[in-house]
This record gives C-alpha cells, sequence and structure tokens, in this order.
C-alpha cells in the first residue's frame, strides 16, 4: 500500500475532518510521461477543521447546495492544483474533479468479479460540474519549463448531479428530487493530456456521468480506481487525502408551515399564530410543517365514555377492567381517531428555544376526541443517520398504566411519484399498493417506504395469528372483584413498567432478500437476536420489538432516538445522550429490501387503533379520553 493511499484510508475514519491540524493536507507529486501534477486542494476557501451545516436558505426551491452561498463567498469551492509540464513541446491539459459520498455508498467494484463496477454502485452519490456536459476543462498552454503552475477552477455539489431526466418536470431540473446526501466527501481530480480526449480513450459516459453506457452509468470512482482508467497513459488519478464532513440541522424554531392540500388559506388566516402559517416568509424559512394523519375509516373504536387524567392521577388497572366490563353498548361512544380542525393549534415553534411543542388537545363531554399530531419535515434525503432530541409524552402512570397513546418516529416515501420509485424488485416485485389487500398486485417498482419507531404498550415477543396471550377475561359479576377485576397473565405483567419500542420496516413484501420470510425469525447483530416478524409473505412489513422503561424514554427532560440508514442496513438506536446509545432494532438487505429514495422524517404522538398490535394487553376503545392536554417537546433533529 503507497503512502498516498494509507493516508486517504487514515482520513477516511476521521469524519470531522476535511483540513487537519489547521494546515491544508495536499495530495503528493505525481508524474507521468509528460506532466507531473501536485498539491491537489479541492476547496481552498472552506474553514479550516470545521463541518459543513447544510444551508436551508433556497432549498425549497432548488435543493440543498454546497456550499451554500451564504458560507462561502460566490457559493462555489475554489479548487487548485500545480502542474509541470515535463515533455517537449507547449501543449494545453484537461482536469476533471469528481466528488463522492462516501459514507452511504455501495463498493464500487463487484464483490466476485473485482473487474466489474457493483450492480448498485451507480446509484451512489457522485458528480463533477453541474453542467455535465461541460466534460474535461483545459488549463491554457503550459509551458515546458521544468516549473510548476497553479490551476484554479471552482464548483459546488448539488442534488442531481447527473442531471437525470427523471428528476425534471417541464423542462425543470428539479435537483431537490435528489437531493446531496449527508455524510463525508471525497474529491478526486482526474488530469490528462488533450491527445486523450480527442482520440476518445476516455468513454463519453466518464467525460459526462450523465450518459448511459450500454450497462448503465458509470460510477467514475470504479473506473479511474479500479477499473481502465487506472492505467490509462498519460493520465494522473489523484484523490484529496481529506474528506468533507456535511450535516443537516434543521431548526424546531424557524416556523411551521402549513400544506395548502391540508387547511385552505381561509382556515389557516383565521388562526393568528407566529412562525406558522403559509406565508412566503414561512415557506421559505420552516423547515417543518404541520402533520396531518390520514384516518382510516375502517379504524372506528367504541370508546367508554370516561374522561379522565391517566397520567397524572390514581387511574389503575382495576378502574381500566371495570370501565372495560360494566358499561353497555349503547353508551360507549363511536370514533375514530382525529387530526386537528384547524392549523398552527396544536403544534408550535419556539424560535427562542428552538423547539416545536405538540399537543394532544384534551376532550370534553360531547366534545369526544382523542387527536393525532404531529410534524413532518420539508426536505427530502436518501440515507443518513437520522437521530432526534425529544421530550414526549410519557406512556404509563405511577401503576403503569397506559394512557392509549404511541409516539411515532419515523421516516415516509416523499413522493410516490415515478421520479421517487424504488430500486426495482426482481422477485415478483412489490405489493403495488400500501392499503391494498391479499389481491393487490405485485409491480416492478413502487415508491411507497417508510422505517418507523412505533412506541407504546403491546406485547413483546413475535406475535401468532393463532397464538396470541392467554388473557383470562373473568365473568361479568359486579358483586366479586376477583371475578371481573382478573390480573394480566405473568409473562405481562413481567414487562409491566415497559413499553414496546417496535422497530419496522416496510419493504413492500419484495421477495428479493435471500432470507426474506413470514413469521418470526432471529436476527444477529453485535451479539444480540433480535425476532423479526412478518404476518405472511403478503405482508408489507417486517418488525422487531424490545421492551424499554417508559420512565427511562419519556420520563427524563429528554431522551435520544435514532434511525441509521444505510444502502445495506437499518439500525435503530435509543438512550439518554448520543454517545450512550444502544441497539433496539437492525435490520439488513439480506432480510429486508432497504429503501433507495427519498424520504421525509415525522414526529408525532397519536391514538393507535390497538387492532392493529395483535395480543396488546389494553384496548384503546377502553382507554378514557384525555382530561387534560399531553405534549411533547422536539428539541433537536441531526441528520448525519
Amino acid at each position: 500500500m503507497n503512502f498516498s493511499l494509507r493516508y486517504m484510508l487514515l482520513m477516511f475514519f476521521l469524519p470531522g475532518l476535511f483540513i487537519s491540524c489547521g494546515q491544508s493536507p495536499k495530495s503528493p507529486e505525481s508524474a507521468s510521461e509528460e506532466f507531473a501534477v501536485k498539491d491537489f486542494i479541492p476547496a481552498t476557501n472552506w474553514k479550516q477543521g470545521e463541518t459543513l451545516f447544510l444551508d436551508y436558505a433556497g432549498a425549497m426551491a432548488h435543493g440543498f447546495v454546497i456550499p451554500g452561498i451564504r458560507q462561502v463567498e460566490g457559493g462555489f469551492f475554489t479548487l487548485e492544483f500545480k502542474l509541470k509540464n515535463t515533455g517537449t513541446r507547449p501543449q494545453k491539459f484537461a482536469y476533471k474533479i469528481y466528488y463522492q459520498n462516501e459514507s452511504y455508498k455501495f463498493p464500487e467494484r463487484d464483490g466476485v468479479d473485482t473487474t466489474k463496477q457493483h450492480e448498485h454502485a451507480w446509484e451512489n452519490f457522485y458528480g463533477s460540474w453541474e453542467d455535465t456536459g461541460i466534460t474535461f476543462a483545459e488549463t491554457g498552454i503550459i509551458e515546458p519549463d521544468r516549473e510548476f503552475h497553479t490551476v484554479n477552477g471552482k464548483f459546488r455539489i448539488v442534488g442531481n448531479p447527473r442531471n437525470e431526466q427523471r428528476y425534471f418536470e417541464k423542462g425543470q431540473n428539479d435537483r431537490w428530487k435528489r437531493n446531496p446526501r449527508v455524510g463525508n466527501y471525497s474529491f478526486m481530480l482526474v488530469v490528462t493530456t488533450a491527445a486523450n480526449l480527442q482520440e476518445k480513450r476516455i468513454p463519453e459516459a466518464v467525460q459526462d456521468i450523465g450518459m448511459n453506457s450500454a450497462g448503465g452509468f458509470v460510477d467514475p470512482y470504479f473506473y479511474f480506481l479500479f477499473g481502465p482508467g487506472k492505467s490509462l497513459k498519460n493520465t494522473i488519478i489523484q484523490k484529496f487525502p481529506g474528506m468533507l464532513t456535511v450535516v443537516a440541522k434543521p431548526d424546531p424554531g424557524a416556523g411551521i408551515f402549513i400544506n395548502p392540500n391540508a387547511y385552505s388559506r381561509e382556515e389557516t388566516e383565521k388562526v393568528k399564530a407566529e412562525g406558522c402559517g403559509q406565508d412566503s416568509s414561512v415557506y421559505r424559512t420552516a423547515a417543518f410543517e404541520q402533520f396531518v394523519h390520514f384516518i382510516d375509516p375502517s379504524t372506528k373504536m367504541n370508546n367508554i365514555p370516561v374522561i379522565a387524567d391517566v397520567l397524572n392521577g390514581n387511574y389503575s388497572r382495576m378502574d381500566y377492567n371495570w370501565n372495560k366490563r360494566f358499561y353497555r353498548k349503547e353508551e360507549l361512544v363511536a370514533i375514530t381517531a382525529t387530526v386537528a380542525p384547524r392549523p398552527c393549534e396544536t403544534v408550535i415553534s419556539d424560535p427562542v428555544n428552538h423547539k416545536i411543542t405538540l399537543r394532544n388537545p384534551k376532550a370534553e363531554f360531547g366534545k369526544w376526541q382523542k387527536q393525532n399530531v404531529g410534524v413532518i419535515t420539508r426536505h427530502g434525503m436518501t440515507f443518513g443517520k437520522y437521530t432526534v432530541k425529544c421530550k414526549l409524552t410519557e406512556l404509563l402512570n405511577k401503576n403503569n398504566m397506559w394512557n392509549g397513546l404511541t409516539n411515532a418516529i419515523w421516516l415516509i416515501t416523499q413522493s410516490q411519484s415515478d421520479w421517487n420509485f424504488r430500486r426495482d424488485c426482481n422477485n415478483n416485485g412489490y405489493m403495488a399498493n400500501y392499503y391494498g389487500g391479499q389481491q393487490d398486485q405485485r409491480v416492478k417498482n413502487v415508491g411507497y417506504s417508510e422505517i418507523d419507531f412505533e412506541i407504546l404498550k403491546t406485547v413483546a415477543y413475535c406475535p401468532s395469528w393463532l397464538l396470541p396471550p392467554a388473557y383470562n377475561n373473568g365473568i361479568d359479576d359486579q358483586k366479586n372483584v376477583q371475578n371481573w377485576n382478573v390480573p394480566f397473565p405473568e409473562e405481562i405483567l413481567a414487562d409491566d413498567d415497559k413499553i414496546m419500542v417496535s422497530c419496522t420496516n416496510w419493504d413492500m413484501a419484495c421477495w428479493q432478500p435471500d432470507e426474506f420470510h413470514s413469521g418470526c425469525y432471529p436476527v444477529r447483530y453485535e451479539d444480540k437476536t433480535y425476532w423479526a416478524h412478518r404476518w405472511d409473505k403478503n405482508y408489507r412489513a417486517l418488525t422487531e420489538k424490545t421492551p424499554e422503561r417508559d420512565d427511562e424514554l419519556f420520563g427524563s427532560p429528554w431522551y435520544y432516538f435514532q434511525i441509521d440508514w444505510q444502502p445495506d442496513k437499518i439500525i435503530w438506536r435509543v438512550g439518554p445522550s448520543k454517545d450512550k446509545m444502544h441497539v433496539v432494532g437492525y435490520m439488513d438487505d439480506k432480510v429486508t429490501s432497504i429503501p433507495n429514495n427519498q424520504m421525509l422524517l415525522i414526529v408525532t404522538q397519536e391514538f393507535h387503533n390497538t387492532k392493529w398490535w395483535i395480543g396488546s394487553a389494553y384496548s384503546q376503545d377502553n382507554i378514557p379520553f384525555p382530561k387534560v392536554d399531553y405534549v411533547g417537546e422536539i428539541q433537536e433533529l441531526t441528520i448525519e
């Protein structure tokens, strides 16, 4: 292994560094027959030792740009290298810079035949000049004076860097449909002679990354580092020995936009809430919008007509059993969960403390409601480590009685349009629709994707259609408390103070993974087994559940929840701080189809219908309506 490669690998594992020790690392000298190159620096104008945080200004219209106009004068990186003409005549040289996201990529080379490009390497986020048709840039004439001459250029990292037509609409390049990824970026400089270009020794699909070859898009990193370009005569390839780290940190205090498809302008204007609305300033600055749940009318509940402060009062399992058993059918309240009738009242953006408050409003007699509440991000991304610092509502009271809420942190597809389709499923396809039944058609690709944290009071183990927990239902005998106030099974009481952290990937039942399964299946990760469950081969999601103490997750001033979404795996973590997190769920592409399209993050507090969670000890129908507001906070979101 040569020195430059050893140094590059060392820098790969120092993710916060673009420039080390306050000095600019430079590439060593490399020579070909006709010229030599040294001191390649991809960004002479970037701050030393600093992570680049995505600039959200203008991102709604054009997508993220790296660097932003507010971060670097002119909004471009300035690249620099030194070139010496060692030939016998004055001549022009040609150069091109390539960048690639290294944190969330497939290997460039095939795992079996390393002379071939990996089948998914074309999905990697790489680019060069924004105008892909420019191909290589010229240096101007350089004399054979045996002196190094400085060459300068500029570039920036943008969405849809290959200018693919799938992301265009009405002739406009919607770069936000394939936003830059977060994580570490590498930079590769390729310098060659004019003759190599004129004689087409470098394929057109490498010069112009937007062109398709016979086998599809060519990852230039594969071509120049491992493929034919590696040994191309009179061509120097230099990979910069540092990395640029890019992180997204949307501000919860920058406002909440109200989508006109959810609430009309007239409805929105009736509510005077600072930093929440549909005006142009909120549209430009807000990184979140109010999320409005779809309410399935088939999920209607027959709820007990009781209003109680479950969390702060003395509501007990005995109260639950009494109310569950002794209200007559005609006294029950037939409802579904609801959503806010007006915007901005249950979601509040705090610009001082940079947080968002979620509020499930209380019910009143005659105004029965169990109202869902949440927010959703507005800028889609593909892959990333999503870490939410929050103080969501506690779910259990001091008697370990559940209040009926599900706290959820989840990723959902940004669009189901063609531009956001997932990778093809080549084994009988995906189920076509999220709400389709068993007879739903199968299709080669879909736009739907979802990755969930759903945290609620349910059972921990893999369920079965035939063998749910064996509950003793007792009998309707008010005179004998032991006949109606029967205890839960010991297996349920063992986790009495715990709630279930349910981790789910909606893979739309693609059968392509080698170990695709239905029923319960053990998945090993870091010497721990997680039991993954799918109801049947056509069920669209795979779920794992881990019990955690409610007081730990929601009883402290904050807690961290992380969805680590990578090209070949998903890892769910929770913990009291970012450096003290533990894994609660793990899946990889051996057992499930990992989504590769663009998604948004949602944080909600909602009243699930417990018919979705077979075997649960409590039924939502028998949980009282809330007597007080249930309040949660989103304090920070980092995507890195």
